[in-house]
């Protein structure tokens, strides 16, 4: 969708019919509310209706839905005693999907691990468990995230090669072209969404609400929540 016809479509649900009471409403207020808005809708999405279940693989829709901000990036790091710890995190990560390495032992060539996602508290029970602990003949470890990285264990039974992490990414924030960013003071370029149209659809509901809510436009920002939750 192009930026003009979001900005109308934003507008529309903000003023009473033919009133443009709310046209004189910044640009950077609108593209500021749209930006959270699609961050609150991918974060609904990943976690799903069961607080106990990801809801971003649930259906084939949310797949597809969700498909375009799945990112593999390839990690480094160290190695440690008993782990080994990566980088920070990619600035643009949101959200962990998966995790396989390479391992390397003395008698095997090396072969894909799957690493599954573990709290920290479980990691010394976890290591003394004969039927989880890191193994490179089941082909499976488990990894932490600490500190904005990750650890994935090793137990010192082999090497970690080539670590791959798929994640979630931030989706790209819309600019419009010549909007002032009052934070920066710098001139924006033309940044459409990257989402499919009808999810944006579902986006603007929520940015009228959120822009409702801070103009205490009681109606609008119920009818718009409505709208939004009803889509979600």
């Amino acid at each position: 969708m192009n930026n003009n016809l979001l900005q109308i479509k934003i507008k529309q649900r903000l003023n009473k019919l033919a009133s443009l009471d709310y046209d004189n409403i910044e640009c950077w207020q609108i593209a500021e509310a749209f930006n959270k808005a699609q961050i609150e809708w991918v974060r609904r999405q990943l976690q799903g209706n069961n607080l106990r279940k990801q809801g971003d693989e649930s259906t084939i829709m949310l797949i597809d839905d969700l498909q375009t901000l799945l990112t593999e990036v390839p990690m480094t790091g160290t190695n440690q005693n008993l782990h080994f710890e990566t980088t920070t995190l990619p600035s643009n990560y949101l959200h962990f999907k998966s995790l396989v390495i390479d391992s390397r032992t003395e008698c095997c060539p090396d072969a894909m691990m799957s690493c599954y996602l573990v709290a920290v508290a479980d990691v010394s029970s976890l290591l003394s468990d004969p039927f989880r602990k890191p193994s490179a003949d089941w082909g499976e470890t488990f990894v932490t995230m600490q500190g904005n990285r990750l650890r994935i264990y090793h137990n010192d039974e082999f090497q970690v090669i080539n670590p791959r992490l798929t994640f979630y990414r931030f989706p790209t924030p819309v600019s419009f072209l010549n909007c002032v960013n009052p934070a920066t003071g710098a001139v924006t370029a033309n940044v459409e969404s990257e989402l499919k149209d009808d999810i944006v659809e579902m986006i603007i509901d929520e940015a009228a609400s959120i822009l409702a809510g801070d103009t205490e436009l009681f109606n609008q920002y119920q009818r718009a929540k409505t709208n939004a939750q009803t889509n979600n």
